[in-house]
C-alpha cells in the first residue's frame, strides 16, 4: 500500500510563509504528476498546485499562483509546497495527492492516492 505523508502544516501570522512537504512510501509516483489541494471548514476540497513528474511544468491555482512555488525531489520521492504572504483564508487542510496517468488535472477525482492532510492555520 502507498501512502502519502504531509507535515508542515501549523499556526501562522497572516503575512508569514510555511514550507509543506509530501513523503510518498514509494517510488511510483516521480514519472507521474502529483498536486496539493487544501479543504476549509464547510467547502469543497479545491485544487491549489500541481507539478509533472519531471518538474518541468507546474500548474497553480490563478488567484493563489503569486504566492505559492511548488516543487519536487524525485530522489526523496517528495513534493513540496512554498506558501508565501499567508492570509486567513488560508487556513485548511492541506493534502497531497497522487495519480498514475500523466497530465497534472486540478479535479480531486482525477487522482488515485491522498495523504491524510496537514492542517494550515493563519491566524494573528
Amino acid at each position: 500500500q502507498v501512502l502519502l505523508v504531509e507535515s508542515g502544516g501549523g499556526l501562522v501570522q497572516p503575512g508569514g510563509s510555511l514550507r509543506l512537504s509530501c513523503v510518498a512510501s514509494s517510488p511510483a509516483f516521480t514519472r507521474y504528476p502529483m498536486a496539493w489541494f487544501r479543504q476549509a471548514s464547510g467547502k469543497e476540497r479545491e485544487f491549489v498546485a500541481g507539478i509533472n513528474g519531471s518538474a518541468t511544468s507546474q500548474v497553480y491555482q490563478t488567484s493563489l499562483k503569486s504566492r505559492l512555488s511548488i516543487s519536487r525531489d524525485n530522489a526523496q520521492n517528495a513534493i513540496y509546497l512554498e506558501m508565501n504572504s499567508l492570509k486567513p483564508e488560508d487556513t485548511a487542510n492541506y493534502y497531497c495527492a497522487a495519480k498514475t496517468s500523466l497530465g497534472i488535472k486540478i479535479r480531486p477525482e482525477e487522482y488515485e492516492y491522498w495523504g491524510q492532510g496537514t492542517q494550515v492555520t493563519v491566524s494573528s
